[in-house]
């Protein structure tokens, strides 16, 4: 059957495998010769510290991509060229350079991204070339699922029952690559350079080789083999931060390393057959969901509260405000929880996912500080940041986001460090220096005896911090500075 395209470009960017790949799958049918590309965007990267655990895994992710388009194409030239500029001059001068009729790449709903691809496509159409885009971050998205009224949801349990509604197979079907493979073409010799080490691209190594995150959609991949073992005590074990309980995978759908559609076909065959751990964490998958249409149909909320209500709040200011925010990014509130949460992400940067919750609150509602304070500097750490995900937790946490909590629900510090780490295992990890406290005392040390202090070497003051605030008075602050959202409402 003759193709549309002589010559096709496919785009990669955050989708690093060529496993269920839309794009990859489209280019290879509709074109009679396939390159891939992959641009270490200077725009992106120029913003980021020289050191950074999210390129290094990238950069690691590339080689392991590289090699496997080079094993599809059955090419020794075959394989991934790599560019290191702007993406939106790079793509247009490479797709003329190869003479490409059309470029794939899949949806991008960031701001950021919506205006970068808005600029490439321009510049495609002015050499009379094409770009095609295709879904593949999520599992509905933009305006696919809306109200009787037609309007998107805002609210997640009715967003939940229209997804679980509307899917089937064909939405978790699989995009195949390999029955088309031989469409991949070598690449010309001009371009046949090896992926770029982390030193040309001028950057040095974070640290992420003595991590446990495997890269690539083979450390993806064994990730998810892993969780499937214990899936089933996923809905009691999520919340526990010493327990092995989530998946890990967040860093690799980030970056496209595993197929959602995978993720979710799995997990909704056996919610399906009862599975009440992959019920849970199906329910987490149709989250994110959620915040991408969030952010996809109301882009103001990457500068602005969800409900316009929240952005008359008055947050603390000034240099007591900035001194108790460095306290909390460098875990240095007095409070064990929070603190070995926030040492766990500048370590790792990884948090567990209800230690994201409780240190949000904490920052929110126990300092007053700007909930875009938090979810900046969460930015900055996070292996798997997502601006959808990380804005529409901030604003769930400070109350000011759709769905988001009710604004007289603060979480106690130390009532969640008894519940969720009750034996006290991941605050001795992650804050040492209280290991030998006894676990009664562990939850708040300036409540523990003297004689115990002194036998487990703390000193409050010195060898930890007291606490920042009280909590209980803390509250009372934060339900007079919600007030200007009561009276609005």
């Amino acid at each position: 059957m003759p193709t549309p395209y002589s010559i096709g470009l496919v785009w990669f960017r955050r989708d690093l495998r060529v496993q269920d790949h839309p794009a990859l799958h489209h280019a290879l049918c509709q074109c009679a010769q396939v390159h891939c590309v992959f641009v270490f965007d200077t725009d992106i990267l120029d913003t980021l510290p020289r050191a950074d655990r999210r390129v290094e895994f990238i950069q690691a992710s590339l080689r392991e991509l590289d090699q496997q388009l080079r094993t599809l194409s059955g090419q020794a030239a075959g394989g991934l060229i790599v560019r290191h500029g702007s993406a939106r001059t790079e793509i247009p001068a490479l797709a003329q350079a190869l003479e490409a009729d059309a470029v794939f790449t899949h949806h991008d709903d960031e701001p950021a991204a919506l205006a970068r691809d808005a600029e490439v496509r321009t510049a495609l159409i002015l050499q009379r070339r094409a770009m095609h885009t295709f879904q593949d971050h999520s599992i509905f998205e933009r305006t696919e699922l809306l109200t009787q009224g037609g309007t998107p949801y805002t609210v997640f349990t009715p967003y939940k029952n229209a997804w679980l509604r509307r899917v089937d197979a064909a939405r978790l079907a699989d995009h195949p690559v390999q029955p088309y493979a031989q469409a991949l073409v070598p690449r010309p010799a001009s371009y046949c350079q090896p992926v770029p080490s982390l030193a040309e691209l001028g950057f040095a190594p974070a640290g992420l080789a003595q991590l446990r995150l495997p890269t690539g959609s083979s450390g993806a991949q064994q990730l998810f083999d892993d969780f499937l073992q214990r899936i089933h005590h996923y809905a009691t074990a999520r919340d526990f931060p010493a327990l092995k309980g989530p998946s890990y995978l967040s860093t690799h759908l980030r970056f496209g390393t595993i197929s959602i559609r995978q993720l979710a076909r799995t997990a909704h065959a056996l919610a399906s057959q009862g599975n009440a751990g992959a019920a849970s964490w199906l329910n987490e998958l149709i989250w994110r969901d959620f915040y991408f249409q969030i952010l996809a149909n109301y882009p103001q909320v990457v500068q602005r509260s969800f409900k316009p209500a929240y952005d008359a709040i008055e947050w603390e200011t000034g240099p007591q405000a900035q001194a108790q925010f460095a306290a909390w990014c460098q875990g240095r509130t007095g409070y064990p929880l929070v603190d070995a949460a926030m040492h766990q992400l500048n370590q790792t940067g990884y948090m567990h996912n209800r230690l994201r919750m409780v240190v949000a609150s904490f920052l929110t509602k126990d300092l007053g500080l700007d909930w875009r304070w938090g979810e900046r500097y969460f930015a900055q750490q996070l292996n798997d940041f997502d601006l959808a995900a990380n804005n529409g937790g901030w604003q769930w946490a400070s109350s000011s986001g759709c769905d988001a909590q009710p604004y007289f629900r603060i979480f106690n510090p130390v009532s969640q460090s008894q519940k969720f780490d009750p034996d006290g295992k991941f605050i001795r990890r992650y804050i040492p220096q209280l290991a030998h406290l006894p676990t009664a005392a562990l939850h708040a040390p300036w409540l523990a005896r003297p004689l115990e202090l002194e036998q487990a070497g703390v000193v409050l003051g010195h060898t930890y911090p007291w606490p920042l605030v009280q909590h209980d008075a803390a509250r009372l602050r934060t339900l007079a500075r919600y007030a200007v959202v009561k009276a609005a409402g």
